[in-house]
């Protein structure tokens, strides 16, 4: 990003953020809503936040802004999706917002996001350095007092070791502790409480009770100091805050990946041939660009001159480089693997496909499902019940001994966080998309997650489906006189002039024909839905051009045969002259993934637009028994109802051409196809690739993420539930609540993480 927070300052003055209200500049950030005429939405990078509690301070801050409609923030991705009015709000005002609540907001996209999170992640560690390296000296010094026996240890050297151990506190106090102090100290100027409240106020307690103990041992909290509790538990949970940092930078790797593929410049060709370097978000339509070996193609393009590789592995899920010739398409945010490559630009920004597919995964990473949501909900409460809890539990032990009821009050506060309960959900479903978005699977709604695990019937569409979107030449016959050859290249020669597939088909066997002839067509016009007609010559041949028409049997008036396939016929002055059959191209894995799907116990229904003779027999190649032809979109759409009625849970694959309604209705819904709207789609799940087998993987991935969600949310629950009345009932030291604290989320995350692993399923 080159914008005006295209720096890592911590945070930005009014001035900078009124920099962002020029219209000029909403592009690298927002996205216009296409229903409305002032409405926007803006995908950001929160940095600050720690637990479900900050995603909701954020949120109240931004709903509580005039003209702020939406607001969404992911506890486990650290994103933020806001939707705004133009005409009421300008950016600075709902980015001072955060601001104001604590935390810093960044565009998405923005270039230097990924240096400030190295640098937290280096500021992390040196705190947690210092920690551990603290603890082992104050370890050192309280191990004499635990095994010496009563008059080994003079009270000057008792109370030499206690003023070591004081002084080695302090960096861990000033220095590892500062982020949970001054967190809360944010808390508590904004009047709410979140994680860091309780932790801090743990710590700030245990140093002041201990510090009581070195300078007045006579005084009411008793000669008991808890500096080695102190420097462990600080250890501790900076360890996991730190591990939790570099895990979910891993969770959220496919994401970053994606969003910043895109390069900064790009060489584009002036008038005179030459080449100047320009900013991407300069590209217009029709630019003529060069693209190196080893750089990313800035945008939709078509290829002019050169060969290459080209890998589009993150865009589609293709794991092998696809080879790129002249008049072959490029598309933004793939790789040029082998050689330089001119080509016309056809699509820029938000137009093209890799800007649909960040705008799915945008999407995805702020979305809650409901459990997330529900666990946000008890977040606030939960927090506050701490508190009170802690409270009461020193109350209770403060007549017996107020050392010892202050540090009960502190492994109450810490032993409860609940972190790995807001983390449960949000942890494995963000690991899950990562991996599918791995696979050419984009994720619209984490929910999704929790509606595909209990399907159990499966409806197909079937062309650009079951079927790719193209068709193959099956046989050819042709009049006497004639070669198959030559009757394929004069239809080709029509047929470049149209975009229908069967032309493309027909284009296409030709230029893998190797006796192919040349001939070359003019005057050519096409009727639509019906055919070509035009005037063709060979150039190797001296023969007068000939008229032929290309199509439909009526359209070149010739008798048509029965047949199961697709016709076209090719015909000139004297009538009939060939005839191309033409089948539609089922996908190599249909029928596995059919199987596949009924070993999982799924019922599998296709129902097609098409004839049902057509429905038959791609029902019969992929191995499906129910299934249904001519049928329109409604007939499709009361087929889902009268499934959810007899109580089956649906998923409904399709091209999302046609299929609106039916991929809305149903429990889970795939839009299958490289020509499918992206933006508009109203499907769960978006395919990119060429495989149906992702579909399997996609459900099988679903039934493994709830099992983690399950198993994130019980390990939380028995947690707590164990621990809590241990430090109630002041059986629980503050180094061993802190130690819980820690391993509690990380496990979570750690269970989670199993899922970003899990990519052959």
């Amino acid at each position: 990003m080159t914008g005006p927070l295209a720096r890592t300052d911590p945070a930005p003055t009014p001035e900078v953020l009124r920099l962002l209200d020029d219209p000029l500049e909403w592009s690298a950030f927002s996205r216009p809503i296409a229903k409305t005429t002032d409405g926007w939405e803006s995908n950001l990078l929160i940095e600050g936040m720690h637990c479900a509690a900050c995603a909701l301070t954020i949120e109240d801050a931004l709903l509580n802004v005039p003209g702020v409609f939406k607001a969404e923030v992911g506890a486990g991705s650290h994103r933020a999706r806001i939707v705004w009015s133009s005409e009421t709000v300008q950016p600075s005002d709902w980015m001072q917002a955060i601001q104001k609540a604590g935390y810093r907001a960044v565009p998405a996209n923005d270039a230097f996001a990924r240096e400030r999170r190295k640098s937290e992640t280096r500021k992390a560690l040196w705190r947690l350095l210092v920690a551990g390296l603290c603890m082992m000296q104050v370890m050192m010094y309280a191990y004499p007092a635990y095994v010496a026996a009563p008059g080994d240890l003079t009270a000057e050297m008792e109370q030499l070791l206690r003023w070591a151990s004081w002084v080695l506190s302090l960096p861990v106090i000033f220095f590892s502790c500062g982020p949970f102090f001054s967190n809360a100290l944010r808390d508590i100027l904004q009047r709410r409480v979140s994680m860091d409240f309780p932790v801090a106020l743990g710590m700030l307690i245990t140093f002041v009770v201990s510090s009581a103990g070195t300078f007045e041992p006579e005084g009411i909290f008793g000669r008991e100091v808890y500096f080695d509790s102190l420097t462990m538990f600080v250890f501790f949970l900076l360890s996991g805050r730190w591990l939790e940092l570099r895990l979910r930078d891993r969770t959220a790797g496919a994401l970053e990946a994606l969003m910043n593929r895109l390069p900064d410049s790009v060489s584009r060709q002036r008038e005179d041939g030459s080449y100047e370097l320009i900013p991407v978000r300069r590209l217009l339509p029709g630019d003529v660009i060069r693209v190196l070996p080893g750089e990313t193609f800035p945008a939709d393009a078509v290829v002019l001159q050169g060969d290459t590789m080209v890998d589009e592995a993150l865009l589609t899920g293709e794991s092998l480089p696809v080879s790129r010739g002249v008049g072959g398409r490029v598309i933004a945010g793939s790789h040029n693997l082998s050689s330089l490559i001119q080509a016309r630009v056809e699509r820029v920004g938000e137009k093209t496909r890799f800007a649909e597919i960040v705008m799915l995964m945008e999407s995805a990473s702020t979305t809650k499902p409901p459990l997330a949501r529900l666990a946000d909900r008890i977040a606030k409460p939960f927090l506050i019940a701490v508190l009170l809890a802690a409270g009461l539990a020193c109350a209770f032990w403060w007549r017996q001994d107020p050392g010892h009821a202050l540090m009960v009050a502190v492994a109450v506060l810490i032993v409860t966080c609940p972190c790995a309960l807001s983390l449960a959900t949000p942890a494995a479903m963000l690991a899950a998309a990562g991996t599918l978005a791995r696979q050419g699977v984009m994720v619209r709604r984490l929910e999704a997650f929790e509606s595909t695990a209990p399907i159990d019937t499966v409806m197909f569409d079937k062309t650009g489906t079951l079927t790719r979107d193209a068709m193959v030449l099956d046989s050819t016959h042709v009049r006497a006189g004639f070669s198959e050859a030559q009757a394929l290249a004069m239809a080709a020669a029509l047929a470049q002039h149209s975009l229908h597939p069967v032309s493309r088909t027909l284009v296409g066997a030709n230029n893998k024909h190797e006796a192919s002839s040349l001939w070359l067509a003019d005057e050519v016009t096409e009727v639509a839905g019906a055919g070509v007609s035009g005037r063709v010559v060979s150039v190797e041949a001296l023969i007068s051009p000939i008229d032929l028409r290309l199509g439909s049997a009526a359209f070149c008036g010739v008798h048509a045969s029965q047949s199961a396939r697709v016709q076209v016929f090719l015909s000139d002055v004297q009538g009939w002259l060939a005839t191309f059959e033409l089948h539609e191209d089922v996908r190599s894995d249909a029928r596995d993934t059919v199987a596949a799907l009924q070993r999982e116990g799924i019922e599998v229904h296709l129902l097609s637009g098409d004839s049902a003779q057509a429905a038959a027999r791609v029902a019969a190649q992929v191995g499906i028994t129910h299934f249904q032809g001519g049928c329109s979109p409604q007939n499709k759409f009361d087929f889902l109802q009268n499934a959810q009625q007899q109580g089956h849970k649906v998923a409904v694959v399709g091209d999302g051409l046609n299929d609106g309604p039916v991929l809305a209705g149903a429990h889970v819904s795939f839009a299958f196809g490289q020509a499918v709207p992206l933006a508009q789609a109203q499907a769960d799940f978006v395919v990119l690739g060429e495989q149906l087998s992702t579909i399997v993987k996609t459900l099988q991935l679903s039934r493994h993420t709830l099992r983690v969600v399950r198993q994130n949310l019980a390990w939380a629950a028995i947690y707590n539930a164990v621990c809590v009345p241990l430090a109630v009932a002041g059986l629980l030291p503050a180094w061993l609540a802190g130690l819980g604290m820690a391993l509690s989320s990380l496990l979570v995350v750690l269970n989670s993480l199993r899922l970003s692993k899990n990519e052959k399923l």
